[in-house]
């Protein structure tokens, strides 16, 4: 999933576009992670569970889960992946560009 996130935030860089991450691996596999995958976009830490504050407050029961929201922050769609995702993300920049 990282390569694919990391592909999406060079592609866009240049766009308006974010990714959020949150993590609820225990601390120091989040902070390995983080390094290791080479994440450069905005990432939480959520506890270490599914029960972190943020996680609870967004109903996530299991990871990944990803939410999609426009440029109103509204969400648009959850848990597209690969093309699927490329697909809305791109659909909802054209949508914001025309509007």
């Amino acid at each position: 999933m990282y390569p694919h996130e990391r592909s999406l935030v060079s592609r866009l860089e240049n766009e308006p576009f974010t990714i959020l991450g949150v993590n609820s691996d225990p601390a120091d596999d989040y902070r390995e992670a983080i390094v290791r995958e080479d994440i450069t976009w905005p990432s939480f830490w959520d506890g270490g569970s599914t029960s972190g504050p943020i996680s609870t407050k967004w109903g996530v029961i299991g990871w990944p889960t990803l939410f999609i929201l426009d440029h109103e922050g509204v969400i648009r769609y959850k848990n597209k992946r690969e093309e699927a995702l490329d697909e809305v993300v791109d659909e909802l920049l054209a949508e914001m560009k025309a509007g």
